[in-house]
Order: structure tokens, then sequence, then C-alpha cells
């Protein structure tokens, strides 16, 4: 009996020995501010700290004559998803886009509030940092449901609105989702992103999100994902704002009061927020458009970014200068 208990006692420690060193080397620490922000910045960066304390990394870009326009990044993006939207509408509009809080080089804010509302209010700093009275907003995904709160929240200042596969709808309770998408949905999976956070998690929920993963997923983007969210404070702001998802309410019972005009982009091949919530979204804002890709995934402003630009410029020329 001795002899067993003593071979079942090595046996557990082995396997505790073999889960520590296991976990040490899974375990992706958080890497500089000063480091991320230094690798990920370009010419046209700037941050800025704004009048709620919270240190936005900023863009302004295009034609400074122009029309201004607000492009909002989905979850766990951040700006630099705009860029082909930047190179295909500079010469048309003063682009400004920027990083939301608890993403890319914003990071973690001192309200430590990741809410859609809190985000809204964000976005309102934006826009009165340039004195913008009347702007053109677009947003993919949560950058979507950010847009449409801001344009409930600020009726006045929003001459049209495009949404690029939004959320914001009430979602089916059964359906599933993608990649990190379905591991943040339970507390273990937040608790164990905070010191575990694979590359190649990241790289397996990009590629399942687009129509094309193989032409569209570069090793350059996976590690900027994968850097800017391990950024110190972004893991901790991601974790509270999946962990407020559950609670979050719906913002389908609003979408009526939307009166601007509204051109909704979505991606056919769309897996993340599937193109019957477009559908529903188009039935539910009065003065919305919808066009469909079918080429495109959840990302249809990156994977098609010549096509969705030259469509969003022919519906916004209708109210320029307006």
């Amino acid at each position: 009996m001795t002899r067993i208990l003593g071979t079942l006692l090595i046996g557990f420690l082995a396997i505790l020995v073999l889960a520590l060193v296991s976990s040490t080397f899974l375990i992706t620490p958080d890497l500089l501010r000063h480091d991320v922000i230094a690798k990920y910045r370009n010419s046209a960066s700037f941050i800025y700290e704004l009048p709620s304390g919270a240190q936005a990394h900023i863009r302004d870009e295009g034609n400074k004559q122009a029309p201004p326009l607000l492009l909002i990044h989905g979850s766990n993006a951040s700006l630099h998803t705009w860029e082909p939207w930047v190179r295909e509408l500079g010469a048309h509009y003063r682009i400004i886009s920027f990083d939301l809080p608890g993403h890319g080089l914003t990071g973690a804010t001192p309200e430590d509030d990741y809410s859609v509302e809190a985000m809204s209010r964000f976005t309102r700093e934006i826009a009165d940092l340039f004195a913008l009275e009347r702007v053109f907003v677009a947003g993919n995904s949560m950058g979507g449901a950010v847009a449409l709160q801001f344009a409930l929240d600020n009726p006045k200042r929003v001459a049209a609105l495009v949404p690029v596969s939004s959320s914001g709808m009430t979602r089916d309770p059964d359906e599933t989702s993608v990649g990190a998408f379905n591991l943040v949905g339970s507390s273990l999976g937040r608790m164990m992103m905070r010191y575990v956070t694979p590359k190649f998690v990241l790289a397996s929920t990009l590629r399942g999100v687009v129509a094309d993963p193989d032409n569209f997923v570069t090793d350059e983007m996976v590690e900027r994902y994968w850097e800017t969210l391990r950024m110190t404070g972004s893991r901790d702001a991601t974790i509270k704002r999946f962990a407020s998802y559950q609670t979050r309410a719906s913002l389908e019972p609003h979408l009526g009061k939307i009166k601007v005009p509204t051109l909704l982009l979505w991606g056919q091949q769309d897996q993340l927020i599937k193109v019957k919530y477009g559908i529903r979204m188009n039935a539910a804002i009065s003065r919305s458009h919808l066009i469909i890709y079918p080429q495109a995934g959840h990302l249809a402003h990156e994977e098609l970014p010549v096509k969705t630009a030259r469509d969003t410029h022919k519906f916004l020329q209708d109210f320029s200068g307006k």
C-alpha cells in the first residue's frame, strides 16, 4: 500500500510539474505601452489626452477641406483596420480614425468603462476635439454599434451612417461564435486570457471571420492584433468589456429613432454577425439601404476595400456639404 501511495504521489507531482512548466511556457506577458506605441504609430498618429483623461491614439488624414468622416473599428481591432479606406477615400473626405478605449494604442482608460455608451461619449470627445459640428460616421462590428449609439446620443451631429457588419441587434441565444469570441464567453476563458493569449488563437479567429483567409490574413496582421491586445492594461480592459456583454442591452428596440440616412454594408459569408442581422437592422432603420457582398465576410471594408469605399462614397456624395 505504501509503495502504491508513493507511486501515486510521484505521478501526481510529475503531472503538477508538467502543468506548471506548460503554463509557464504558454504565459504571454504584458508589453510596455511605450514599446507598442513606438511600433504601431505612424507619421499621421498622435496621442492626445482627452478631457476624460484617456490617452487617445488618433489619426487625422485625407482632404482637410472636405466633409469629415469618422471611422470606428470593431472589437479587439484598431484604427489600422481602416487604412485601406483612408487610401481609397482620402481625396474626398477628412478622415479621422481613432483607437477606442481598451483597444489599439489608446488602451485602458481612467474611467475603466468599455461599454458602448462610454465609447459613444469617447467618440463625442474626438468630434469635440476637432470642433466637428456635423459628421459622417462609419463603424465595423462593435464599432457599428458605437456609431449607432453615437447617432442616438447626438442626432444633430450625424449627417449619415455607414455600419459595416454591425453589432447591436438582439442575437439568437443558441448561436455559436468564432475562435477567441467563444473563449471569452465564459468566465474561465476570460480568466485564462489574462495570462495565456497564444498568437495562434488570434490567427484562428481572424481566419474564421473572413471569406478568403489565405489571401487576407498575414503574419504582420496577426502580430499587430496579438501585441496591441497585450499592451499593459488592455487585456484587463478586454476582460471587463466581454464580461459586461451578458448584461448589455440590445440597440434593436431603439433603432427606429435613427432618422439619418444609413448605408448598411454586410458580407454574405460573415460567420460572426450573420447577414440575417443586417436584414433585420435594415428593416428597423427607416432611412437605410443594405448592400450585401457575396465574396466578403465580417471585414468587408478590408476584404473588398475598393468596392466598399466606392459604394460608400457614392452614398455619401448625396449628403456632402449639407
